[in-house]
Formats: C-alpha cells, sequence, structure tokens
C-alpha cells in the first residue's frame, strides 16, 4: 500500500463524510465517497438501491468500487460506507482511520433520518453495530474517538498521515 489515500471507515453517522470534506480543506486531496459514487452510477439513492436489488447487491457494488480504488486511484480520500470493511481489506486501498463513535451518539444524530435503510429498526442497527465494531478495529490502522468536534478529529487524522 503506498498510495498515499486517506480512508475513513466507521458505523453509519459517525463522520466519515463530514471529516472528508474537512481533511480536503486541509490537504486538497480528491474526496470521494463510497455511497454517493455507487448512488450516482446506479442513478439511485442508497435506500432505493437496497429496497431495489437487496443488500447483497449493494455490498457487490461496494466490492466493486473498492478493487477500482486499490487499482486506480492514488492521494486522495476514500469515504467509504459503513459495511465496506466487511466485503473488502480496507487497508489495500489506503491509511485507515476507524472513526469510533458510541452507538448512543450514532442514534442521536440519526434518529430523523430517512436515507438509512439498516437503521430503520434501532435494535436491529445496534446488533449490527456490535457486530461491526471488531471488523472496523482489525481493518484500521488508527482508531479515532469520533465523539469530538469535527476540526478536533480533521486535526488528529492529519498528525497521524
Amino acid at each position: 500500500m503506498n498510495s498515499n489515500n486517506i480512508v475513513l471507515i466507521g458505523f453509519m453517522g459517525s463522520g466519515k463524510s463530514t471529516i472528508a470534506r474537512c481533511l480536503y480543506q486541509h490537504t486538497k486531496k480528491m474526496v470521494l465517497d463510497s455511497d454517493i459514487i455507487i448512488s450516482n452510477n446506479e442513478n439511485l439513492d442508497i435506500k432505493d438501491i437496497f429496497l431495489k436489488y437487496g443488500e447483497e447487491y449493494f455490498r457487490k457494488l461496494e466490492l466493486e468500487f473498492c478493487n477500482f480504488i486499490k487499482d486506480n486511484v492514488k492521494n486522495s480520500i476514500i469515504s467509504t460506507g459503513g459495511g465496506m470493511p466487511s466485503v473488502c481489506n480496507v487497508k489495500d486501498i489506503g491509511k485507515v482511520f476507524f472513526l469510533d463513535l458510541p452507538f448512543k451518539e450514532i442514534e442521536n444524530r440519526l434518529k430523523d433520518s430517512k436515507n438509512r435503510p439498516l437503521f430503520s429498526d434501532t435494535k436491529k442497527a445496534k446488533l449490527l453495530y456490535e457486530q461491526r465494531q471488531e471488523i472496523y478495529k482489525s481493518s484500521c490502522h488508527f482508531i479515532i474517538n469520533a465523539n469530538k468536534t469535527p476540526r478536533e478529529i480533521t486535526q488528529e487524522i492529519l498528525q497521524k498521515i
């Protein structure tokens, strides 16, 4: 891995897209958000991809995105979907930062969101969160406490790149 990519992983609502934009302000590296790119390519919102084709199809799209990044992208900021580390080795695409946020904070951030298909049932979402914690930890180079301001999180990442 010598791509100079910064890869942000974490559960939905952990701040990956926000932190990617903040990092851009400091590094001017291109930001590639997997959910936005997949949504644009399919011409559907993520929730509609899940409804129309199912989660397995979406994970296949995430794997294709990951493989494309690995083979073609350098010196960029990659904001991944929450499940991407379970379908591909994100360490292959760059230096990986896990934005770790307690479930209660995620719940507060997402309680009014209509575009999170896997957060429609809070109990299921909490179980998914717990299942993914170990995947995130084993898939990253650095664990970042994301229960801080975007500025503080950005500064911590910048010190590690």
